[in-house]
């Protein structure tokens, strides 16, 4: 099993969790991530590499920026959508069957599920790097590091911040991959606004309050004034059994321009994991604080660029 503990070296590494990552290896994914970002033209690290993306879940940004990462870097992709519908899944193929008949052809597979775990089940499966799309409602860590790689371009560190997640905090991958991320560095606070049935669960307050703090709150009005950024999340309808539990808790908290007047600073820049479903309003879109259309999607593209000429480069 190769999902264990970077230590400064990605070469044929899976990328299963944040808990992978030390604050360095973070910093060295976003020193690539940034020389990419300001190079004229794309390194073609990855010529003559196939990646698989396979994807049991619906995607528009991950998908899409794996792909284009792929094939900027000069990589092809073998693109499996919806396997479950369309692939041998569909006749009662195993998890494990699929990830041995893929490594076959591939250098690595990106994939999403929608059970936890499974990233980690399919890297046991594999002799290729597995990098981790989303599991479920477990975690997302790619999407981690380009929120992470997106506020620590804006202030220029990573520590001492003050943030507020807003949203579906229960069920969102991408929150939990992004509070174990700023857990790493010190001095951080975050604001939990939710639901109160979308709050953090009980065992996952007590793991990641062990390296950041945390304050939930269920009022706007006990948002902290000026953080350095908001990251808010969709409340995730497929995540719900029953179609009127998830309107009674839709929609609850949504950032307009009043609401940034009343609470957010000069400097406190908006991020959204997206897509959105009302959440923000789109009133907001042309504030120059807020990034999730502009700078945060473009930053997903060249992190990955970033990870996969990390893992599959040759040197």
């Amino acid at each position: 099993m190769r999902s264990d503990l970077i230590n400064g070296e990605y070469k044929g590494k899976d990328i299963i969790s944040l808990d992978q990552f030390s604050t360095s290896d973070l910093l060295k994914v976003f020193k690539v991530a940034k020389k990419i970002k300001s190079s004229k033209s794309y390194p073609k690290s990855l010529k003559n590499k196939l990646v698989t993306l396979l994807f049991y879940e619906p995607s528009s940004r991950t998908y899409g920026s794996f792909a284009a990462a792929v094939k900027n870097l000069g990589g092809n992709t073998i693109d499996v959508l919806d396997p479950k519908n369309f692939s041998s899944v569909s006749k009662g193929e195993t998890l494990e069957d699929t990830i041995k008949v893929f490594e076959c052809y591939s250098n690595a597979i990106v994939i999403r599920h929608p059970e936890i775990g499974s990233a980690q089940k399919a890297a046991d499966s594999a002799k290729v790097p597995i990098i981790n799309a989303g599991d479920g409602i477990g975690e997302h860590p790619t999407q981690a590091l380009l929120d992470l790689f997106t506020i620590y371009e804006n202030n220029q560190k990573l520590d001492n911040l003050t943030g507020v997640i807003g949203g579906d905090l229960l069920n969102g991958r991408t929150v939990h991959s992004l509070i174990k991320g700023l857990g790493k560095f010190k001095n951080n606070k975050l604001y939990l606004l939710s639901p109160s049935k979308l709050k953090l669960s009980n065992d996952q307050l007590k793991e990641f309050s062990k390296n950041i703090e945390l304050i939930e709150i269920e009022s706007e009005k006990n948002l902290p004034k000026d953080a350095d950024f908001w990251y808010w999340t969709r409340v995730q309808k497929e995540r719900f059994e029953s179609i009127q539990d998830y309107e009674k808790v839709k929609n609850r908290f949504i950032i307009s321009k009043d609401l940034m007047n009343k609470y957010a600073g000069k400097k406190t820049i908006i991020l959204h994991p997206l897509p959105r479903v009302g959440e923000i309003l789109e009133e907001v879109d042309d504030d120059p604080r807020a990034l999730y259309l502009k700078k945060q999607v473009k930053n997903g593209m060249f992190i990955r660029m970033a990870l996969l000429t990390l893992i599959l480069e040759n040197k």
